[in-house]
């Protein structure tokens, strides 16, 4: 884990240092959108991939720069140093739906418009003129609620609608995995015959979800599934049963497709894997700033779809494409 980190800086190093420096304020003639995502990750890099190519179709200049972790203390003040740049449009993953909040309505405010993008603030209804967090104009993501329900339903196909499962997850106040654990435990409700146990926390430490896969093990030995709700809570969870030695008699069960998760398929460290479309998302999320800036009328949510991969389709070329890159 800790190369794949990494390697995973190396890029934002080289990303960063490209696109985000010595760039002049926007102007009518020279847009410039920010994408400002949530931390170093294949997902956000494979969303900025998606952001360039709207981008050049729309003659956009892109500034980008990535978090080095999850949290407010990293994300702010790159915040604010777009917010000094002045784009046109700040495309951004918050990282807490109400800690981000006051820094956002900070950009509003300035009158950089606003577009949520992976994650929301509030409660993702905007322009509803209620509340303190309805100022975006969009919010364009995965339907985070219907990927945690397609989850829980590949996982009791995958244990035979029968056993006990739980939700390994990184930390609650985080829009998009709050939702795939909600979509998950209202999804199970409909398998009588599954019971699920209390979500564990893991605060995106991938050694402390394997940690939490052995103490569940050792209270429920007959635990037939695991769903881990981010990247790392899902590697985590695929070593913990690993170490166990339960691979195969334990389901696994990842949200996202990061690099190398075709080799996990096919090696069975993991049973399935949720793939988002993190590309469609920065390419949606360009094509609607375009549109924000010529003052055209914009949807308040865009939604995306998912992909379900497993040993039976991954090694199909048209699958290639839903796993995501560096």
């Amino acid at each position: 884990m800790k190369r794949i980190v990494s390697r995973y800086l190396v890029a934002l190093s080289t990303v960063v240092g490209c696109s985000f420096t010595g760039l002049a304020h926007a102007d009518a003639a020279h847009p410039v959108v920010a994408l400002l995502p949530g931390v170093t990750d294949p997902f956000y890099f494979t969303m900025h991939r998606g952001a360039e190519r709207a981008a050049k179709e729309e003659h956009i200049q892109l500034l980008f720069q990535v978090p080095k972790a999850w949290n407010t203390t990293e994300q702010v003040p790159i915040l604010k140093a777009f917010i000094a740049k002045h784009p046109d449009v700040l495309l951004v993953s918050p990282v807490d739906k109400q800690q981000m909040i006051g820094p956002l309505k900070e950009a509003a405010d300035a009158g950089i418009k606003v577009i949520t993008v992976d994650t929301y603030i509030g409660d993702g209804h905007y322009q509803t003129g209620k509340g303190d967090a309805d100022f975006p104009l969009s919010y364009i993501a995965s339907d985070n609620l219907e990927g945690g329900r397609v989850a829980a339903r590949a996982l009791a196909k995958a244990i035979g609608d029968k056993g006990t499962v739980y939700c390994e997850n990184n930390k609650p106040g985080i829009s998009s995995t709050d939702a795939r654990a909600e979509g998950f435990a209202e999804e199970m409700k409909k398998h009588p015959n599954i019971t699920v146990l209390q979500t564990q926390y893991n605060e995106d430490d991938a050694n402390r979800a394997a940690s939490h896969v052995a103490a569940v093990l050792a209270r429920n030995p007959d635990l037939a599934g695991v769903f881990g709700a981010n990247t790392f809570s899902g590697s985590g969870a695929a070593q913990g049963v690993k170490a166990a030695g339960k691979q195969g008699v334990v389901k696994v069960v990842v949200f996202d497709a990061v690099p190398g998760i075709d080799e996990q398929i096919r090696s069975g460290l993991v049973d399935i894997a949720i793939a988002q479309r993190p590309d469609e998302i920065g390419y949606y999320g360009v094509k609607f700033a375009a549109d924000a800036i010529r003052g055209k009328k914009i949807p308040v949510f865009k939604s995306t779809g998912f992909i379900v991969l497993d040993k039976s389709n991954i090694d199909k070329p048209e699958m290639k494409q839903y796993i995501y890159s560096n």
